[in-house]
């Protein structure tokens, strides 16, 4: 089934259609198939016009009495008109602007229309019903054994637009629910056409399977999902198609994992009394979950294969102290650590952590980005601009993806290379993890994500991770107030933050993207630079910059270094600044619009201030009130984890793969959040990839995994 979608398309309509598919994801026959409606329109109740009511929404068959088309005096705008009947009665149908109609509709023409029934003066109609012509229906009306529910039975196998519960599908500007529809029909065979054959789609899961878990067949189910015969198959046909993707998911990281486990790794002795002097010197207490989880990573690296684990905490939780101790671990053992991070605002961030941290015990790190080059200068833990140098040996090799490039080879050492850290790693290509992963004596990898997910959901989304989490925060930590603006207090606010400024603090205002969309575009840059304008009248006598993502790293790197030295009073920014910005003495975030942010985005948004002992403050912009409900959650609760669980109740599985981004599968039809039933099917897979000479049907799904080369999620 992986044939182009071209075979089905008119040769004289190719490129635009295939455009258009393209644009949605649609490139083979198995991804139309794949396709799955988003809604049902129930069409389902086939009604004798002489039975109709005003208010019904239903399905009615009959043929064309009168047609027109008529052009109105608003230029450019047409009414079509038609008049039908059965033997019980007649019906007006109006369409508007559907031109094309005048070309297939006549006096005498079978038709099905679907829609909302009205009262037009003394008459029924319908504006703008579904259409179906019947070439069919006299075949049926002749045929003396179809009698009553058997007729009607009959006609609904012929219907795809009316008569049934009808498909409404993700659509684009051009591709329509109804073009759709009749490509998928004639796939599938659903009305009578033998472009694909139901028996081409093989069913890879066991019959023991198929048996225990009460699931539909898939050649059933893939028919059921797209033309349902009635709502308990459409319930059955979600379920087994649920369970597909879930169980596929699961199993690809299962096979990983196991692949993983049968890689050589190097063992790291652990050297308790280093770590305990390195915590003792640290100038806070750590929390209960980085003791817990440099215990687990601790175990982890001393096992002769790869460790493998996600560590994922809240803003400000102190995930970077527990990668420290880890990383100071292997190179204690004599061993190289790389630690790679998405940008270099964040590099920068992190490289100045990590030197005061590990400069006293003689840690050498080096920093690398695409950039600037920064050489180990000789003095353990100190760096220096300048060229990269053969002898420099670092123990720990800090930058983003420029540690990927072959001029990394001068600073890492891959037969030395024990423990890769991963910072934000969703951020990263499958791709470009593995490249740092690929030697046959396989270094150990931490990934981490101050993106909160609750527990659950992480564990279904990193299958072939282990997960350490850290859901407490550094004692004497305060919590952000946060406090929803509406437009009429702007002014107050600015006033209020004027005088605060005055009092010695600094300012964030983030401007959401104007397109919807995770990326920042040149639309976005201007609509900030705007604001940015507006706000150097408004806050007249304050130090004012701009950053955003469009500007060379060495300007917004400079713009940061400016911010951090108290030489900015208020810096406007869109949400670049959302991970791996740390401004201490940065005690107010002002962020605009913000009905158009996700909680889990705000919430990353607000770990901008408060990271210090010092009292902050969030400032949420919102020209409405129509999120004001959820909106109201950031005011009332600080807990990222949390936030996390509301918004994956109130948006769904979506709002995780906005913030994600990039490296996860789309799920189409399966809820992750049912923790229950991604449980109860992981141990299913757990059983049969274990025992794939039990279940032969799974071995290509298996050799598929296979074929690819090992990503570290």
């Amino acid at each position: 089934m992986s044939d182009s979608v071209k075979n089905i398309i008119h040769p004289s309509v190719q490129s635009r259609y295939l455009k258009l598919l393209e644009k949605i994801g649609i490139k083979t026959l198995e991804d139309l198939i794949n396709h799955y409606p988003i809604r049902y329109e129930d069409y389902s109740v086939i009604s004798k016009i002489g039975k109709l009511q005003p208010g019904e929404k239903t399905t009615v068959t009959g043929k064309i009495i009168s047609f027109s088309h008529k052009f109105t005096r608003r230029r450019g705008f047409t009414i079509q008109q038609a008049e039908m009947a059965d033997e019980t009665g007649r019906l007006k149908v109006n369409w508007f602007n559907h031109r094309f109609l005048k070309d297939i509709l006549s006096t005498g023409t079978n038709i099905a229309v679907a829609g909302l029934v009205e009262r037009q003066g003394t008459s029924l109609v319908i504006q703008n019903p579904e259409l179906e012509i019947l070439t069919g229906l006299k075949l049926i009306t002749r045929n003396s054994s179809f009698r009553g529910a058997d007729r009607q039975s009959e006609m609904k196998n012929l219907l795809i637009h009316t008569g049934r519960l009808v498909p409404i599908y993700p659509e684009t500007r051009g591709l329509t629910s109804k073009w759709l529809r009749n490509k998928i029909a004639n796939l599938l065979n659903i009305n009578g056409q033998q472009n694909l054959s139901l028996s081409q789609i093989e069913d890879w899961l066991p019959p023991e399977i198929l048996t225990s878990e009460s699931l539909l067949d898939l050649k059933t189910a893939v028919r059921e999902i797209h033309f349902p015969s009635s709502p308990d198959l459409l319930a059955k046909a979600r379920n087994r198609l649920e369970f597909d993707e879930i169980f596929k998911f699961q199993a690809n990281g299962l096979i990983r994992r196991k692949q993983l486990e049968e890689k050589t790794a190097r063992i790291i002795p652990v050297d308790r009394q280093e770590i305990n002097r390195f915590i003792l010197s640290l100038p806070f207490k750590l929390t209960p979950g980085q003791i817990a989880s440099i215990d687990q990573i601790l175990s982890d690296l001393n096992r002769p294969f790869p460790m493998n684990r996600l560590l994922q905490g809240d803003v400000g939780s102190g995930k970077t102290i527990v990668a420290a101790a880890a990383a100071l671990s292997v190179i204690k053992a004599g061993y190289q650590v790389a630690f790679m991070v998405p940008t270099q605002i964040l590099a920068d961030q992190h490289a100045t952590t990590l030197t005061n941290l590990l400069k006293p015990l003689g840690v050498k790190i080096a920093l690398l980005t695409g950039a600037t080059k920064l050489k180990f200068s000789g003095e353990a833990g100190s760096c220096s601009a300048g060229k990269i140098s053969n002898s420099a040996n670092p123990d720990l090799i800090i930058g983003t993806q420029a540690l990927i490039h072959k001029r990394s080879e001068i600073l890492i050492n891959k037969q030395k290379l024990a423990l890769v850290i991963i910072d934000e790693q969703h951020r990263f290509g499958v791709e470009q993890r593995a490249k740092l992963t690929s030697e046959s004596v396989s270094p150990h990898v931490l990934s981490m994500t101050a993106t909160p997910i609750p527990r659950t959901v992480a564990l279904t989304l990193y299958s072939d991770l282990d997960v350490s989490t850290l859901t407490d925060m550094p004692k004497g930590r305060i919590p952000v107030k946060t406090w929803i603006v509406p437009e009429t207090k702007r002014l107050s606010a600015y006033s209020w933050i004027t005088d605060q400024v005055k009092h010695d603090s600094q300012v964030f205002i983030i401007c959401p993207f104007v397109e919807d969309s995770t990326l920042e575009t040149l639309k976005s840059v201007k609509a900030v630079s705007t604001e940015f304008e507006k706000l150097k009248t408004i806050f007249k006598g304050l130090r004012l910059d701009l950053v955003h993502g469009r500007l060379k790293p060495k300007l917004k790197t400079q713009i940061l270094s400016d911010m951090k030295a108290g030489k900015i009073d208020i810096l406007v920014a869109t949400p670049v600044v959302e991970v791996g910005v740390d401004i201490p003495n940065a005690k107010i975030i002002v962020i605009e619009g913000a009905e158009r942010f996700g909680l889990a985005q705000l919430h990353q948004l607000r770990g901008r201030v408060g990271r210090n002992n010092s009292q902050s403050y969030c400032l949420l912009f919102t020209s409405g009130n129509s999120a004001s409900g959820r909106l109201k959650m950031m005011e009332n609760i600080a807990n990222g984890f949390r936030l996390a669980e509301m918004d994956l109740k109130m948006r769904g599985p979506g709002s995780i793969w906005t913030i994600l981004q990039h490296g996860w599968p789309e799920f189409k039809i399966a809820d992750i959040s049912d923790f229950a039933k991604v449980n109860k099917i992981r141990h299913i897979a757990e059983d049969i990839i274990n025992n794939t000479g039990k279940y032969p049907q799974i071995k290509s799904l298996v050799n598929s995994v296979l074929e690819k080369p090992i990503a570290l999620n």
